[in-house]
């Protein structure tokens, strides 16, 4: 019997969620999965349908998640079904809602440097013509090379065989559930008054558990080039089959 999994996709759409979405699509087909796809949150509105998947991947950044589907996502994760994603389009999704973060397991903050920006509480032209002159950025200002360093002496399926690579893309600042279990990792220079806390190692590839299911996350995946990266694109594979309920 043919693994199933739903993809969702929208929300802001400069993390390019249809693009993202055909990707992961095509990838999972050549598993052998069959692959249904919805670019409206209607599709958990289905409480009982969401337990008949085997993997859920969801590509929404930010938005609002009703709580009602919250919790039947929830309940089909605890049940056994498995949920995997990548970058904003799991982990910056929904961000009022604490259930889905505990199911995830982390919530973006920023990128490192940014905070001005993306934490302004009223969005007056006001305010961000203060915020604009006082704290300069350019655009792309957060595109930057990284190293992601493959945890040692972890024995997974996920990152087994795979070396620290190198990476141009955005750097994601997390607030974590410390119930995680890291798989790579990077090095973030914190600025401003931060600064005065040092760099710190930030998860960039983790998984954890809810209930019966496996919950699978990369940061990486800013937009659809970023899988041209092959320890990417091995790793989101590897990841997302880890977390796919499993069918005798």
């Amino acid at each position: 019997m043919k693994q199933r999994a739903l993809i969702f996709h929208g929300g802001w759409q400069g993390h390019e969620p249809k693009l993202v979405s055909k990707r992961f699509k095509d990838m999972l087909e050549k598993e052998g999965f069959e692959v249904v796809v919805s670019d409206t949150l209607e599709c958990l509105a289905d409480r009982e349908g969401l337990k008949d998947f085997d993997l859920i991947v969801p590509e929404w950044t930010q938005g609002h998640l009703d709580d009602r589907y919250c919790c039947y996502l929830s309940e089909a994760i605890e049940s056994g079904v498995g949920m995997a994603g990548v970058h904003g389009g799991m982990c910056d999704s929904f961000r009022w809602s604490v259930e889905y973060q505990f199911v995830t397991g982390s919530q973006w903050v920023s990128h490192p440097g940014d905070v001005w920006y993306h934490h302004i509480s009223e969005l007056t032209d006001e305010n961000l013509e203060f915020f604009k002159k006082s704290f300069p950025c350019p655009d792309g200002a957060f595109q930057t090379d990284y190293l992601v360093n493959v945890k040692r002496g972890v024995a997974s399926p996920i990152i087994e065989g795979i070396q620290d690579f190198k990476v141009h893309s955005e750097q994601y600042y997390l607030h974590v559930d410390p119930c995680i279990n890291v798989l790579a990792t990077t090095q973030i220079n914190t600025v401003g008054p931060h600064s005065a806390n040092g760099p710190v190692t930030m998860p960039v590839v983790y998984t954890k558990l809810w209930g019966n299911g496996r919950v699978f996350y990369s940061s990486l995946g800013h937009v659809d080039n970023v899988f041209e990266i092959p320890e990417v694109t091995e790793i989101t594979r590897r990841g997302f089959l880890w977390a796919a309920r499993k069918r005798d």
